[in-house]
């Protein structure tokens, strides 16, 4: 009994020394758990206190005492020790320095499956002696910023370096990829500077990350800014060289550009690359075909898939499917299954990409039975098999069509496939059970989910307060409100507008007026939705003076009223009789969009009783543009 006592004791002392540790020395938080509440000095001699004590660094002391408890694992009569588990990566932490050097770390590495994983093998290996290479120690790094760890990776980079580890450019570059993720590509920089004052190079990579980092922030001016310094003619010079940007670096600009909308800008960088000597690639083409078919440009698109043809630069399954999507968009469903058929006049295979944009077009114009023949055809092929997001997207449309049983029947086939549902599947199930009245369904459905392991996210939980309003549930969805309030879950607006839509909607607009007083007592900020919600609440109840005194107080809000809001309040004047209003609205509407024209508006003036209650559309609104069937095939059949 008594040495099960002290063995306990003697694990508890290295779970309270591992926890300090990551505490003082990673500045990762721990979670505290069941432990003996015994003093260290216990167990340590005087002698052994007095060398402690010569420690300089809590961080030192902390991996001494560490490495005093491995040395002295605690055994049972049996012999077996009582602190090492051979089933986990983390009884690693309790086996003795010698065999510790015997482990092959690149495997530990692979098998990492938290952040408690990834420390008790960094442990392991700072104690190695001699060290493991730079490379293992930049696999490592690498693992923990794929588990979205950046803090944790930031301060292991930091660790490595004071260990002395002669890192790289590589381990630079995931240190910046570190802080670029982590939402701070200035810090990047700083790191990159570091590396310079102690003679390192950078190479394409590093510069390409923190050019990622630049678009991921939105800072465009600068990222373009980089990029015209690496071309200049005074080129960024290390001390071991001249770094020219290539085709990496340009892809990375262009396509940041393209996804920001900046397609003219993309174009002109990409005409530039053969005056540098720069050769696009089908990643270039690719980029610039996508921004290209956001705006419907057809026959910029045709020409440069010509183009690309031209240089044997030949369109592949990625290429394919960003047309696929882009028709699919456009409502061009059959032009798209078009194209599936010229790949396989290509020799190119379709992949799962492919299929599942068309899918998506079928469900978007409710060609349920078409979208369904897509989805079995890639369950029938060995190299397409549905995936996760190819069975939302399904679910998803039959859920828009009201067929849910057809939708439960994917639900429910997707475990035995070997596919898991996601919180999107789940979130899309409840939703759709909401639509057509079966509240117990979709109410089974969120406890499923949370048994399951997965975490409601924000469209979940607008899904449920929606759900439950609108089917006559308010009191439950206010309950859940307030649920989430005590939990300390961040309220977003979204939930607000929800609630308070559904009370205006019911008629109970004082209680929707309260929702929305509460919100500014918060100081929680009110998008457009939220003022047309009350604004078409006021125009219904035929307060007319409200609903122009609150479109006033937001645009002292810096808010600018979108098509929805304008349709309302000229709707509200119109039905009202206030037919001088509703023309000066009209004429207020600085807008691309037009919802009554002017045959519309002297029918209302006419007729003011039979306004209905949706948004008209100007026939000069409807996007004509020509079809891009012939010119794909053209392009790339020559």
């Amino acid at each position: 009994m008594s040495n099960l006592i002290s063995s306990a004791f003697h694990f508890s002392l290295r779970q309270n020394v591992w926890n300090s540790w990551r505490r003082s020395y990673l500045k990762i938080p721990v979670v505290e758990g069941r432990r003996f509440k015994q003093s260290s000095s216990s167990v340590v001699s005087s002698a052994q206190n007095r060398t402690l004590h010569r420690a300089n660094d809590e961080g030192e002391l902390c991996l001494f005492l560490w490495r005093f408890l491995y040395s002295s694992p605690v055994r049972h009569e049996s012999g077996k020790s009582l602190c090492c588990s051979q089933s986990s990566l983390l009884s690693r932490c309790f086996c003795t320095k010698g065999a510790v050097a015997k482990f092959n770390f690149r495997e530990e590495i692979k098998n990492i499956n938290g952040l408690d994983d990834a420390l008790c093998l960094y442990e392991n290996m700072s104690r190695t002696r001699p060290l493991p290479s730079t490379v293992q120690f930049n696999q490592l790094l690498s693992r923990v910023v794929s588990l979205k760890e950046y803090s944790a990776a930031i301060n292991l980079f930091k660790d490595i370096c004071s260990l002395g580890v002669s890192v790289n450019e590589y381990t630079m570059t995931v240190a910046i990829n570190s802080f670029c993720l982590a939402g701070r590509v200035d810090y990047g920089f700083s790191v990159l500077g570091w590396f310079f004052k102690r003679g390192c190079s950078a190479n394409e990579y590093t510069f390409g990350t923190l050019l990622k980092g630049l678009f991921r922030e939105k800072r465009i001016n600068e990222a373009q800014e980089l990029l015209r310094k690496m071309v200049g003619e005074r080129a960024l010079t290390m001390e071991k060289g001249t770094l020219k940007p290539n085709a990496y670096i340009y892809n990375i600009v262009i396509d940041g550009l393209c996804k920001d909308r900046m397609i003219d800008s993309a174009l002109a960088l990409f005409n530039e690359m053969p005056e540098k000597g720069i050769r696009p690639d089908i990643v270039t083409y690719c980029s610039l075909i996508d921004g290209l078919c956001n705006f419907s440009r057809w026959e910029e698109v045709k020409k440069l898939m010509k183009e690309m043809v031209f240089f044997k630069i030949y369109p592949n399954a990625v290429t394919f499917a960003i047309l696929i999507d882009a028709l699919c968009k456009e409502g061009m469903v059959d032009e798209a299954e078009d194209v599936i058929g010229i790949m396989k006049q290509q020799h190119v295979i379709p992949n799962v990409t492919c299929y599942t944009a068309l899918m998506s077009g079928y469900c978007l114009q409710g060609r349920m039975d078409e979208a369904k023949n897509v989805f079995d055809s890639m369950g029938s092929s060995k190299n397409c098999a549905p995936n996760v997001i190819s069975c939302n997207i399904l679910i998803n449309g039959y859920c828009r069509s009201m067929k849910m049983d057809d939708a439960m029947v994917i639900f429910r086939e997707m475990p035995r496939k070997g596919i898991k549902p996601d919180v999107a599947t789940y979130t899309t199930i409840l939703g759709g059970s909401f639509r057509v009245g079966k509240c117990r369904v979709a109410l089974d459905v969120f406890h499923e989910m949370q048994a399951v392991g997965l975490k409601p996210n924000f469209y979940t939980y607008c899904n449920m307060l929606d759900g439950l309003c609108r089917n006559g549930q308010v009191e439950r969805a206010l309950l859940l409100f307030e649920a989430l309030e005590r939990k300390g879950q961040h309220l977003h607006s979204e939930y607000y507008t929800i609630i308070m839509d559904d009370l205006i909607r019911s008629g109970k607009l004082n209680a929707g007026r309260a929702i929305f007083g509460d919100m500014v007592s918060k100081g929680l900020e009110c998008n457009v939705v939220t003022y047309t919600v009350l604004i078409k609440g006021c125009c219904r109840n035929g307060l007319l003076e409200e609903a122009k005194d609150l479109l006033f107080k937001m645009g002292q809000s810096g808010l600018s009223p979108n098509e929805v809001t304008y349709n309302a309040i000229v709707q509200g004047n119109l039905a009202g009789g206030r037919y001088d209003d509703a023309e000066v609205f009209l004429e207020e509407m600085a807008h691309p969009y037009t919802f009554l024209n002017e045959s519309q508006f002297l029918r209302f003036r006419l007729q003011p009783t039979q306004v209905h209650p949706c948004t008209f559309r100007n026939e000069n609104q409807v996007c004509t543009s020509t079809s891009p069937k012939a010119s794909i095939n053209s392009a790339i059949t020559g």
